[in-house]
């Protein structure tokens, strides 16, 4: 018999966060496979890429002890490895939503070639990203940095 585990929702921030959150010591992790990385990457100082192939064997390696924000290309990778990692007993993960893609439409910085980034990640709050999570979709402001009612994120007055 299968024991069910309840899980919290996962914790899921913005770029513009997750650019704050770095700052403040956070540590980025980016679950994309290695020849994604090598075309495309975030360019901020000890990001640790783990693909999500890898992350189980090398769970090991991430400490507990500090803020640790997940991403990928779009969202759904990272989303499961904050969620495998919030079953392993870390409390303190968080997901990048909208991954590189919403990274690389705010123009943050990124090494490598410019993919083109799909219009639903470019525009927050348009109408095909109004229905995704981010700062559009109904969430408390104090997990996202974002307030969903204003559409405005905490720093700069920009959302996020």
């Amino acid at each position: 018999m299968n024991a069910r585990v309840d899980l919290p929702q996962a914790r899921e921030v913005c770029p513009t966060t997750t650019r704050r959150l770095i700052g403040e010591g956070a540590l980025l992790v980016d679950v994309r496979e290695r020849a994604e990385v090598a075309q495309l990457a975030l360019d901020v100082p000890d990001i640790v890429v783990m693909p999500l192939s890898e992350f189980e064997r090398r769970i090991a390696e991430l400490p507990r002890d500090r803020e640790l924000v997940m991403v990928c290309q779009s969202g759904p990778r990272s989303l499961k490895a904050t969620y495998f990692l919030m079953y392993q007993g870390y409390t303190r993960v968080a997901n990048m939503g909208g991954g590189i893609n919403k990274w690389a439409s705010k123009g943050f910085p990124i090494r490598g070639a410019r993919a083109a980034v799909p219009a639903a990640a470019g525009g927050c709050c348009s109408a095909s990203s109004a229905a995704a999570a981010g700062c559009c979709a109904p969430a408390p402001a104090s997990s996202s940095g974002c307030s969903p009612a204003t559409n405005q994120g905490t720093e700069g007055g920009a959302c996020c």
